[in-house]
């Protein structure tokens, strides 16, 4: 399944500062390209920090080295950008400076750029995750599992040989860029494999998948 990477919606071309960054020239950056934060590299390009409009207005200190907050959490280009999302959120962070393979600044980040995963159509998602998990991935039948979406709200409707594969079958459609959660209404047979858990709209004698 091909998704969303964090340099699909990143901006390239950052605005950063050095740790000599005087105060007013930071401030001056922030007001003039209309952002509220911008990260802090080495000479060789690496993150160091983060100064905030926040970091300014707590502090009044002469330098960047000295407002910036740290340790600064990145996210590296060609992650998932809906991981990244949730870290932003996890950590609490407006925005996450983006990295390469050797950690040098190659981005940055926002919470409205992320935003722009959980913007996709609902037949969309319904189409993806039908075709390209449960009849690709999981070489299923069209027809063995009923997925419905609704304002990205997934609901898995079916009957699924184990628990093991209705648990990948869940993990791998909250994972489908543009799912806000999953609602997981599939039935697995007891323990004993004996009896099974039914669903209304299928009957007791439907292979299970």
């Amino acid at each position: 399944m091909k998704h969303l990477k964090v340099a699909d919606l990143m901006t390239a071309h950052v605005v950063s500062a050095v740790p000599a960054t005087s105060f007013r020239e930071v401030a001056k950056q922030l007001a003039e390209h209309d952002i509220t934060g911008l990260p802090v590299v080495d000479e060789d390009d690496h993150v160091v920090g983060v100064v905030s409009e926040s970091d300014l207005l707590a502090r009044r200190e002469l330098t960047a080295v000295d407002l910036m907050t740290t340790p600064v959490i990145t996210v590296h280009a060609e992650e998932p950008a809906a991981d990244a999302a949730r870290l932003m959120v996890r950590r609490g962070v407006e925005r996450l400076p983006v990295v390469d393979e050797e950690e040098r600044l190659v981005g940055i980040v926002t919470r409205r750029d992320l935003l722009r995963v959980f913007l996709r159509p609902d037949p969309e998602i319904r189409r993806r995750i039908q075709d390209e998990i449960v009849t690709h991935a999981l070489a299923m039948p069209e027809d063995a599992v009923d997925v419905h979406v609704l304002d990205g709200v997934v609901t898995l409707d079916g009957r699924i040989r184990s628990r093991s594969r209705a648990r990948l079958l869940v993990d791998l459609a909250e994972r489908t860029d543009g799912v806000v959660t999953v609602v997981d209404r599939l039935s697995v047979p007891d323990e004993d494999g004996a009896r099974l858990t039914t669903l209304p709209a299928r009957g007791v004698d439907d292979p299970l998948w």
